[in-house]
Protein backbone atom coordinates (compact mmCIF):
# COMPACT_ATOMS: atom_id res chain seq x y z
CA UNK A 1 0.00 0.00 0.00
CA UNK A 2 2.84 2.26 0.81
CA UNK A 3 4.21 2.39 -2.57
CA UNK A 4 0.77 2.72 -4.25
CA UNK A 5 0.54 6.32 -2.56
CA UNK A 6 3.93 7.31 -3.02
CA UNK A 7 3.16 6.77 -6.49
CA UNK A 8 -0.48 8.69 -5.71
CA UNK A 9 1.67 11.76 -4.78
CA UNK A 10 3.71 11.71 -7.76
CA UNK A 11 0.81 12.22 -10.31
CA UNK A 12 -0.78 15.60 -10.58
CA UNK A 13 -3.84 16.07 -10.48
CA UNK A 14 -5.65 16.42 -14.37
CA UNK A 15 -6.10 19.80 -15.66
CA UNK A 16 -9.20 21.15 -15.25
CA UNK A 17 -10.91 24.66 -16.01
CA UNK A 18 -11.03 26.84 -12.52
CA UNK A 19 -13.24 29.83 -11.57
CA UNK A 20 -11.90 33.20 -10.24
CA UNK A 21 -12.28 33.69 -6.87
CA UNK A 22 -12.54 36.70 -5.26
CA UNK A 23 -10.88 36.09 -1.30
CA UNK A 24 -10.14 38.82 1.03
CA UNK A 25 -6.28 38.94 1.96
CA UNK A 26 -7.06 40.38 5.40
CA UNK A 27 -9.47 38.00 6.50
CA UNK A 28 -7.29 35.13 5.22
CA UNK A 29 -4.35 36.87 7.39
CA UNK A 30 -6.69 37.46 10.29
CA UNK A 31 -7.71 33.84 10.21
CA UNK A 32 -4.13 32.36 9.86
CA UNK A 33 -3.20 34.07 12.82
CA UNK A 34 -6.27 32.91 15.32
CA UNK A 35 -4.68 29.65 13.99
CA UNK A 36 -1.50 29.86 15.18
CA UNK A 37 -2.54 31.47 18.39
CA UNK A 38 -4.77 28.93 19.28
CA UNK A 39 -3.16 25.95 18.16
CA UNK A 40 -0.28 27.23 20.09
CA UNK A 41 -1.71 26.26 23.65
CA UNK A 42 -2.32 22.73 22.68
CA UNK A 43 1.00 21.61 21.35
CA UNK A 44 1.38 23.46 18.60
CA UNK A 45 0.23 23.54 14.93
CA UNK A 46 2.26 20.35 14.19
CA UNK A 47 0.43 18.60 16.63
CA UNK A 48 -2.80 19.33 14.61
CA UNK A 49 -0.64 18.26 11.49
CA UNK A 50 0.04 15.14 12.82
CA UNK A 51 -3.62 14.32 13.57
CA UNK A 52 -5.07 15.28 10.13
CA UNK A 53 -2.47 13.01 8.60
CA UNK A 54 -3.20 9.97 11.00
CA UNK A 55 -6.72 10.80 9.95
CA UNK A 56 -5.98 10.03 6.23
CA UNK A 57 -3.89 7.06 7.14
CA UNK A 58 -6.88 5.01 8.62
CA UNK A 59 -8.52 5.81 5.74
CA UNK A 60 -5.72 4.84 3.43
CA UNK A 61 -5.50 1.55 5.44
CA UNK A 62 -8.94 0.55 5.18
CA UNK A 63 -9.54 1.61 1.55
CA UNK A 64 -6.11 1.42 0.06
CA UNK A 65 -6.78 0.77 -3.70
CA UNK A 66 -4.65 -2.22 -3.63
CA UNK A 67 -7.36 -3.73 -1.77
CA UNK A 68 -9.36 -3.28 -5.15
CA UNK A 69 -13.19 -3.16 -4.93
CA UNK A 70 -13.93 -6.22 -4.62
CA UNK A 71 -12.02 -5.50 -1.13
CA UNK A 72 -13.63 -2.77 -0.37
CA UNK A 73 -17.37 -3.65 -0.86
CA UNK A 74 -16.60 -6.11 1.85
CA UNK A 75 -15.17 -3.96 4.47
CA UNK A 76 -15.37 -5.06 8.12
CA UNK A 77 -18.18 -2.82 9.63
CA UNK A 78 -16.34 -1.90 12.99
CA UNK A 79 -13.60 -0.48 10.76
CA UNK A 80 -16.37 1.94 8.66
CA UNK A 81 -17.21 2.60 12.24
CA UNK A 82 -13.80 3.57 13.05
CA UNK A 83 -13.76 6.08 10.11
CA UNK A 84 -17.48 7.25 10.46
CA UNK A 85 -16.00 8.59 13.94
CA UNK A 86 -13.71 11.30 12.25
CA UNK A 87 -16.20 12.40 9.88
CA UNK A 88 -18.60 14.85 11.99
CA UNK A 89 -21.44 15.43 9.78
CA UNK A 90 -21.43 11.50 8.30
CA UNK A 91 -21.55 10.33 12.06
CA UNK A 92 -24.97 12.37 13.02
CA UNK A 93 -27.10 10.82 10.17
CA UNK A 94 -24.83 7.50 9.22
CA UNK A 95 -26.69 5.02 11.64
CA UNK A 96 -29.39 3.43 9.90
CA UNK A 97 -27.00 2.33 7.42
CA UNK A 98 -24.76 0.38 9.72
CA UNK A 99 -27.11 -2.41 9.72
CA UNK A 100 -27.83 -4.81 6.69
CA UNK A 101 -28.52 -4.81 3.65
CA UNK A 102 -28.08 -0.74 3.70
CA UNK A 103 -24.69 -1.60 4.71
CA UNK A 104 -23.67 -3.93 2.09
CA UNK A 105 -25.68 -1.28 -0.55
CA UNK A 106 -23.28 1.79 1.18
CA UNK A 107 -20.32 -0.35 0.39
CA UNK A 108 -21.19 -1.09 -3.12
CA UNK A 109 -21.24 2.81 -3.37
CA UNK A 110 -18.23 3.41 -2.03
CA UNK A 111 -16.11 0.80 -4.08
CA UNK A 112 -17.84 2.59 -7.06
CA UNK A 113 -16.17 5.89 -6.23
CA UNK A 114 -13.29 5.16 -5.53
CA UNK A 115 -12.67 2.74 -8.77
CA UNK A 116 -10.56 4.73 -11.15
CA UNK A 117 -10.08 7.23 -8.49
CA UNK A 118 -7.02 8.32 -10.59
CA UNK A 119 -9.20 10.25 -12.92
CA UNK A 120 -10.54 13.48 -10.88
CA UNK A 121 -11.93 14.42 -14.61
CA UNK A 122 -15.02 12.48 -13.34
CA UNK A 123 -14.74 13.63 -9.71
CA UNK A 124 -18.03 15.95 -10.02
CA UNK A 125 -19.75 12.98 -11.82
CA UNK A 126 -18.66 9.90 -9.51
CA UNK A 127 -20.10 12.05 -6.49
CA UNK A 128 -23.11 12.57 -8.21
CA UNK A 129 -23.39 8.68 -8.98
CA UNK A 130 -22.62 8.11 -4.99
CA UNK A 131 -24.93 10.30 -4.24
CA UNK A 132 -27.80 8.79 -6.51
CA UNK A 133 -27.77 5.06 -4.01
CA UNK A 134 -29.09 7.00 -0.96
CA UNK A 135 -32.50 8.72 -0.93
CA UNK A 136 -32.46 12.43 -2.46
CA UNK A 137 -33.63 14.57 0.40
CA UNK A 138 -32.82 16.66 2.71
CA UNK A 139 -32.04 14.00 5.20
CA UNK A 140 -29.51 12.55 3.38
CA UNK A 141 -27.15 15.81 2.36
CA UNK A 142 -24.59 14.19 4.64
CA UNK A 143 -23.38 11.68 2.23
CA UNK A 144 -22.00 13.82 -0.15
CA UNK A 145 -19.56 14.61 3.06
CA UNK A 146 -18.88 10.64 3.19
CA UNK A 147 -18.08 10.43 -0.17
CA UNK A 148 -15.53 13.50 -0.40
CA UNK A 149 -13.86 13.29 2.87
CA UNK A 150 -13.41 9.23 1.88
CA UNK A 151 -11.71 10.49 -1.26
CA UNK A 152 -10.02 13.51 0.49
CA UNK A 153 -8.73 10.80 2.84
CA UNK A 154 -7.66 8.28 0.54
CA UNK A 155 -5.81 10.69 -1.95
CA UNK A 156 -5.31 14.02 -0.05
CA UNK A 157 -3.37 15.39 -2.82
CA UNK A 158 -5.46 14.79 -5.96
CA UNK A 159 -8.94 15.78 -3.86
CA UNK A 160 -9.04 18.41 -1.54
CA UNK A 161 -11.56 19.04 1.05
CA UNK A 162 -14.93 19.27 -0.47
CA UNK A 163 -17.48 19.03 2.28
CA UNK A 164 -20.47 21.41 2.72
CA UNK A 165 -19.01 23.52 5.06
CA UNK A 166 -15.95 24.32 2.76
CA UNK A 167 -18.83 25.44 0.16
CA UNK A 168 -22.88 24.81 -0.83
CA UNK A 169 -23.97 26.71 -3.40
CA UNK A 170 -27.71 26.12 -3.05
CA UNK A 171 -27.24 27.21 0.73
CA UNK A 172 -24.56 30.17 -0.41
CA UNK A 173 -22.67 28.87 2.52
CA UNK A 174 -19.08 27.97 3.38
CA UNK A 175 -15.50 28.96 3.78
CA UNK A 176 -16.20 30.61 0.62
CA UNK A 177 -18.48 32.92 1.53
CA UNK A 178 -16.54 33.77 5.29
CA UNK A 179 -13.31 34.93 2.83
CA UNK A 180 -14.96 36.22 -0.19
CA UNK A 181 -13.93 39.38 -0.90
CA UNK A 182 -16.82 42.39 -1.24
CA UNK A 183 -18.11 44.95 1.28
CA UNK A 184 -21.70 43.75 1.04
CA UNK A 185 -21.19 40.07 1.28
CA UNK A 186 -24.22 39.38 3.38
CA UNK A 187 -26.66 40.57 0.79
CA UNK A 188 -24.90 38.52 -2.43
CA UNK A 189 -25.72 35.30 -3.79
CA UNK A 190 -21.82 33.88 -4.98
CA UNK A 191 -21.85 32.41 -8.21
CA UNK A 192 -19.57 29.82 -7.94
CA UNK A 193 -20.47 26.23 -8.66
CA UNK A 194 -19.51 24.03 -5.58
CA UNK A 195 -18.12 21.59 -8.36
CA UNK A 196 -14.42 19.80 -7.77
CA UNK A 197 -12.64 22.52 -10.29
CA UNK A 198 -13.85 25.51 -7.12
CA UNK A 199 -12.59 23.50 -4.33
CA UNK A 200 -8.95 22.62 -6.46
CA UNK A 201 -8.93 26.45 -7.14
CA UNK A 202 -9.84 27.16 -3.70
CA UNK A 203 -6.72 24.83 -2.01
CA UNK A 204 -4.72 26.04 -4.97
CA UNK A 205 -5.34 30.07 -3.51
CA UNK A 206 -4.96 29.92 -0.23
CA UNK A 207 -1.87 27.51 -0.67
CA UNK A 208 -0.23 30.40 -2.13
CA UNK A 209 -1.16 32.52 1.02
CA UNK A 210 0.44 29.79 3.26
CA UNK A 211 3.58 30.20 1.21
CA UNK A 212 3.73 34.00 1.36
CA UNK A 213 3.03 33.84 4.78
CA UNK A 214 6.24 31.39 5.35
CA UNK A 215 4.66 28.04 4.81
CA UNK A 216 6.29 25.63 2.55
CA UNK A 217 6.04 22.15 4.20
CA UNK A 218 2.55 20.19 4.92
CA UNK A 219 0.63 22.93 3.09
CA UNK A 220 -2.28 20.59 2.29
CA UNK A 221 -2.93 20.21 5.59
CA UNK A 222 -2.13 23.43 6.80
CA UNK A 223 -4.99 24.48 4.49
CA UNK A 224 -7.26 22.01 5.80
CA UNK A 225 -6.58 23.66 8.88
CA UNK A 226 -6.85 26.87 8.11
CA UNK A 227 -10.55 26.15 6.35
CA UNK A 228 -11.94 24.70 9.60
CA UNK A 229 -10.53 27.38 11.58
CA UNK A 230 -12.55 29.71 8.83
CA UNK A 231 -15.40 28.26 9.24
CA UNK A 232 -15.20 27.44 13.15
CA UNK A 233 -14.84 31.33 13.46
CA UNK A 234 -18.22 31.79 11.62
CA UNK A 235 -20.00 29.38 13.97
CA UNK A 236 -18.84 31.14 17.03
CA UNK A 237 -19.47 34.25 15.74
CA UNK A 238 -23.34 33.00 15.60
CA UNK A 239 -23.12 31.84 18.92
CA UNK A 240 -23.15 28.37 18.24
CA UNK A 241 -26.35 28.39 16.37
CA UNK A 242 -25.76 26.85 13.14
CA UNK A 243 -25.29 23.50 13.42
CA UNK A 244 -26.08 23.60 17.35
CA UNK A 245 -26.74 19.99 17.49
CA UNK A 246 -22.97 19.37 16.26
CA UNK A 247 -21.15 22.37 18.06
CA UNK A 248 -21.51 23.73 21.75
CA UNK A 249 -20.12 26.71 23.01
CA UNK A 250 -16.45 26.10 23.19
CA UNK A 251 -13.66 26.24 25.89
CA UNK A 252 -10.43 27.06 23.62
CA UNK A 253 -10.18 28.87 20.64
CA UNK A 254 -10.02 25.44 18.51
CA UNK A 255 -12.98 23.73 19.85
CA UNK A 256 -15.13 23.88 17.17
CA UNK A 257 -12.17 23.31 14.51
CA UNK A 258 -11.09 20.45 16.22
CA UNK A 259 -15.40 18.73 15.54
CA UNK A 260 -15.65 20.53 11.89
CA UNK A 261 -12.42 18.53 10.97
CA UNK A 262 -14.00 15.02 12.99
CA UNK A 263 -10.52 15.46 15.26
CA UNK A 264 -12.91 14.66 18.01
CA UNK A 265 -13.74 11.74 17.29
CA UNK A 266 -12.92 9.70 19.86
CA UNK A 267 -12.87 10.49 23.38
CA UNK A 268 -9.82 10.59 25.53
CA UNK A 269 -8.77 7.81 27.23
CA UNK A 270 -11.75 5.44 27.02
CA UNK A 271 -12.44 4.93 23.29
CA UNK A 272 -15.53 5.69 23.01
CA UNK A 273 -16.69 7.71 20.50
CA UNK A 274 -19.42 10.29 19.34
CA UNK A 275 -20.70 7.74 17.00
CA UNK A 276 -23.93 6.71 17.94
CA UNK A 277 -26.19 3.40 17.04
CA UNK A 278 -30.02 3.62 16.06
CA UNK A 279 -30.21 2.79 19.92
CA UNK A 280 -28.67 6.31 20.79
CA UNK A 281 -25.22 3.93 22.13
CA UNK A 282 -21.83 4.95 21.26
CA UNK A 283 -19.56 3.01 18.98
CA UNK A 284 -16.45 1.96 21.62
CA UNK A 285 -13.30 1.39 19.06
CA UNK A 286 -12.00 -2.18 20.21
CA UNK A 287 -9.40 -2.74 17.93
CA UNK A 288 -6.69 -0.22 18.26
CA UNK A 289 -4.94 -0.75 14.47
CA UNK A 290 -6.28 1.65 12.62
CA UNK A 291 -5.36 4.52 14.96
CA UNK A 292 -1.44 3.43 15.10
CA UNK A 293 1.11 5.46 13.87
CA UNK A 294 3.19 4.06 11.25
CA UNK A 295 6.79 2.61 12.95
Amino acid sequence: MASLFRSLQTQKPAAVERPQLELSGPILTHAFETLIEGSESQGGIERWIDALKLKSRMFQKALGQDSGPAETAELPLDTFKSLCAFMASVRRRVGPFLEQPAYGEMLTAIAELLSDVQDTGKTDARLSAFCEHFPQDRKHRWVRDLAVEILHGVDPERYPLMCRWVWDQKANTGVIREIWFDDDVDNITIRVEDGYATYLMLREELSQFLSANGVFRDVLWYVDLLCAKIYADYIAAQGGVYLRADFSAPGDPMEHTRRILGLDGVRAGSGRTRLKAISGESFVIEDGSLLERDN
